[in-house]
């Protein structure tokens, strides 16, 4: 999800539900103008910004800028589930032209695919349980074992920097990691803060938790979250044009607001 932190953000799962939604086409897409763009997703809930509803649509922080980004640029744009772990090669290999899903921007991902402009930011954050004073130190951390998404920035964060002391127990979804917490099988959770901070703890599920220590900032960490295209793609300035115009007609505002109390794009 990132820094949404957005050392991602998120698998090779099956989403019956999201299939028979949104078809993935393997062809790659023709040259025509009028042809819808695919925008790659992974699809699992990821509150506030994807979530999806009993009848399988699905709705959220970022498939509501999708919409108002693809309306600025006069485009139209095909949704196409992917698992996490296959996203950026399905991009790579012409199955999709576009990753929109919390992918926080590092060096590494940088190496692969080039980004937009961000369209939000985030930290990365710890949360256990309420009555637990758990210090985020190597010493605090000793032993414990932390649940992070796999092929996540955090996940690179977290062995990086505390991978040494700790036990990493990797899920292929955001709501594994969640429901382990919740079960007292992991001691600490690892994510992006707002995925956490607002759409985790405020649920019946969460309200036994908080945030351990200080939300981490680090742009190896993938803070700046954009949208991925493969390198040399023309269509990246067209989606960072359009993310700066729905910032400065209101847009932006107007579906943050629908989200957040707080302006989710960042300094």
């Amino acid at each position: 999800m990132s820094a949404h932190s957005r050392l991602s953000r998120r698998h090779f799962l099956v989403a019956t539900t999201a299939a028979a939604c949104f078809a993935l086409t393997q062809a790659p897409r023709s040259a025509h103008a009028a042809d819808p763009v695919r925008v790659g997703f992974s699809p699992e809930p990821y509150p506030p910004f994807w979530n999806q509803d009993a009848g399988g649509k699905w709705s959220g922080f970022e498939v509501d800028l999708l919409e108002a980004i693809f309306a600025k640029m006069g485009k139209t744009y095909q949704l196409v589930p992917i698992a996490w772990d296959g996203i950026i090669p399905a991009l790579q290999e012409n199955k999709i032209d576009v990753i929109f899903n919390s992918m926080g921007i590092t060096p590494e991902r940088s190496q692969q695919v080039d980004f937009t402009a961000k369209y939000y930011e985030t930290a990365i954050v710890f949360i256990g349980p309420k009555d637990q004073q758990i210090a985020i130190t190597k010493d605090g951390l000793k032993g414990k074992i932390i649940g992070v998404q796999t092929g996540t920035a955090q996940a690179n964060w977290l062995q990086s920097h505390f991978g040494d002391v700790v036990d990493i127990k990797l899920y292929e979804q955001q709501d594994q990691v969640n429901a382990d917490l919740v079960a007292g099988r992991i001691d600490l959770d690892f994510a992006d803060s707002i995925a956490l901070l607002q759409g985790f703890l405020p649920t019946d599920q969460g309200k036994s938790f908080d945030q351990k220590g200080e939300a981490i900032i680090d742009p190896t960490s993938g803070a700046e979250i954009g949208a991925a295209l493969r390198k040399g793609d023309p269509l990246r300035a067209e989606i960072s044009d359009a993310i700066k115009a729905i910032r400065a007609d209101g847009s932006y505002k107007k579906i943050n607001d629908k989200y957040f109390n707080f302006d989710i794009y960042g300094s």
